[in-house]
């Protein structure tokens, strides 16, 4: 009976917190000493990995790939087929690296970052308005996506915008930041397919394989607010769990707290002033017959900030699919056969998006 009890105060809980509509950021605002407990995270999400290993001398030894791209646009295949090897190997060792002279101008990633942030601050009423859990408005602005089936809500609000293939008309987009999300697109569907074209390479495939296969297709960018925390050691700025998708392009600020599972320890991606991070999502690792690695990560949260990042996550989301993804056949044989079932990337979404971030992974759904 207790447990009911419980589960019943958390879903009320639950719901007078979005019935705010100000997220997070609405209860530092209002001046909270303490987390409310729907934040507190539980132990079993953590499970036997340390939760501070910022400090943990093992993870230290490691240090997320940083790859310079700087080369590629003078056509040197020597320099091409060094790069290639690099993505190739931090891809299936890593899941995740860091990528400098990327070709998008350093004032254009400032003023996103700005624009994010100019979203989150601006004023409460004009945030309201876009306040929705419906996944097919032009724009989804909430806290915690998994809010009703997570065990345990994240520091976190976001929004989220279609940038293709059928894109939010830019008046649907928020004023204070419309022409800089409509600029930053662009430059980073250009640099979506180039890493698509490197990441064919690094699979052995011609260049333009995963783009002939629609791995760039679908484009969506979340921008997320991390508030700072009162007690950052109660809860997670994101639970851990891997991303839905083929690939993420993330930009993140300076405060850092992003960490990836690697060998077993929580390794810092440190912030590097330029660069963006990298990971493979869990359908580049089914359609790679597990080549490439969709690696766990998460965020602490941090009684600094607030922090903000922009993801751009490749894959069409919630739009209608009937286009069927497994095991790329040039990939498999009889000696390394399909490990997977195919599926649509809507039906992929929609199961991670239901199940939230409990801490497992997604894939093992779709094993064969």
């Amino acid at each position: 009976m207790v447990a009911t009890n419980t589960n019943d105060d958390r879903k009320s809980e639950v719901k007078a917190f979005d019935d705010t509509k100000e997220g997070v950021k609405g209860l530092v605002d209002a001046g909270i000493t303490e987390v409310p407990r729907i934040f507190h995270q539980p132990p079993e999400l953590d499970d036997h990995y340390i939760k501070n290993s910022s400090s943990d001398s093992e993870a230290r030894q490691f240090s997320i790939p940083v790859i310079d791209l700087q080369g590629l646009e003078l056509g040197s295949p020597t320099k091409r087929n060094e790069i290639v090897a690099k993505v190739g190997e931090a891809s299936e060792t890593w899941g995740f690296f860091q990528i400098v002279n990327h070709g998008i101008p350093v004032d254009v990633l400032e003023e996103i970052k700005d624009g994010v942030r100019g979203f989150f601050e601006q004023d409460t009423q004009v945030k309201k308005e876009l306040y929705t859990r419906d996944p097919f408005k032009p724009l989804v602005y909430n806290s915690n996506f998994d809010l009703y089936s997570a065990p345990a809500t994240n520091w976190r609000d976001t929004f989220l915008c279609y940038v293709a293939p059928n894109p939010t008309k830019p008046e649907d987009l928020p004023q204070v930041c419309r022409d800089i999300l409509v600029e930053y697109s662009k430059h980073v569907m250009k640099l979506g397919k180039l890493l698509f074209e490197l990441l064919s390479e690094a699979l052995g495939l011609k260049p333009s394989h995963l783009n002939d296969m629609d791995c760039s297709e679908g484009l969506l960018i979340l921008g997320h607010y991390y508030p700072s925390c009162p007690q950052p050691e109660l809860t997670m700025g994101t639970s851990k769990h891997a991303d839905n998708d083929f690939i993420t392009v993330l930009l993140q600020d300076h405060i850092g707290g992003l960490q990836v599972l690697h060998q077993r320890k929580w390794v810092d991606v440190p912030p590097v002033p330029g660069a963006l991070v990298v990971n493979i999502g869990d359908l580049l690792q089914l359609i790679s017959n597990d080549r490439f690695k969709s690696i766990q990560h998460r965020v602490l949260a941090n009684c600094v900030g607030p922090r903000i990042s922009v993801a751009s996550f490749f894959c069409t989301g919630m739009l209608p699919s009937t286009k069927l993804y497994g095991p790329i056949k040039e990939l498999v044989s009889k000696d390394n056969p399909p490990k997977y079932k195919e599926t649509t990337v809507r039906d992929y979404v929609a199961y991670f998006n239901n199940k939230g971030l409990d801490g497992t992974s997604a894939l093992s759904h779709f094993k064969l």
